[in-house]
């Protein structure tokens, strides 16, 4: 989000003062430099400029950022002042050619408690200490500070898809993809059954019997058993006969002799 451009404002006094501010509107969060300017101001009066809380019209701006900076050393606020105390002689400035005065002021968002994005703050001049009461030299120019830059909004990543497991414990697992041939006539014709008892499990058809491959075995070797037997007969029976005739025409012969 951009800030609204800085620029200058200007405020004027009841005796016919201006005060002017560089810049007064967008100012960074994190503080910034303000230059400030005045002109018409009456040179036997001192006066703070600082950056405070505006208390309205009649009511002297504070509290101020830095508070009452009488040596100028924080850069929070500044004495003006042609005549002031003998304390004063060296820390205060005196003002220039027709009341006049230039100044930089450090501008923060937060005078003390008060946040400054939602109280009223300004740049203000005021009458300094020797003159406590004196309003007349009371001119404010207000400044506003950047929005906040919003949080930047983060997606939350999708959330894989939820299916029940035994027992009814959630996981979140892909659905399975049943192998060719699975629940159906298996790829090349072969009948359905077999297609069922060949399923692997988990794949929606009924499970196999785990001693499925070993009944296969037994009946091929059956069947080859049986399949032998058959042979053996059919080779020892005519041998026997073969013998029996052979003994039959022996003992023809022996009678016919005899």
């Amino acid at each position: 989000m951009g800030s609204t451009p800085a620029h200058a404002g200007t405020g004027r006094g009841t005796a016919g003062q201006t005060l002017t501010a560089t810049p007064t509107s967008g100012v960074s969060r994190t503080g910034a430099t303000v230059t400030v300017t005045g002109s018409g101001y009456d040179v036997t009066k001192g006066i703070y400029v600082a950056f405070c809380v505006d208390n309205g019209v009649g009511v002297a701006p504070s509290p101020c950022g830095g508070g009452i900076d009488t040596t100028g050393s924080t850069g929070a606020s500044h004495w003006i002042s042609s005549d002031p105390p003998s304390y004063g002689e060296g820390l205060a400035v005196p003002y220039g050619p027709g009341g006049s005065f230039r100044v930089t002021l450090t501008v923060n968002p937060r005078i003390g408690d008060v946040d400054c994005t939602v109280r009223r703050c300004v740049v203000a001049s005021r009458a300094d200490h020797t003159r406590t009461a004196d309003r007349s030299q009371d001119v404010r120019v207000p400044v506003t500070f950047a929005a906040a830059t919003p949080a930047p909004t983060r997606t939350p990543p999708a959330a894989a898809p939820a299916t029940t497991g035994a027992g009814g414990a959630a996981r979140t697992t892909p659905p399975a993809v049943a192998p060719t041939g699975a629940a159906g006539t298996p790829t090349g014709g072969a009948p359905a059954a077999a297609a069922t008892a060949a399923a692997p499990a988990g794949t929606g058809g009924p499970a196999a019997p785990a001693d499925a491959g070993d009944q296969a075995q037994v009946t091929r070797v059956s069947a080859a058993a049986d399949t032998g037997r058959w042979w053996l007969v059919a080779l020892v029976v005519p041998l026997l006969g073969m013998a029996l005739l052979a003994g039959l025409r022996r003992r023809r012969r022996r009678r016919a002799t005899s």
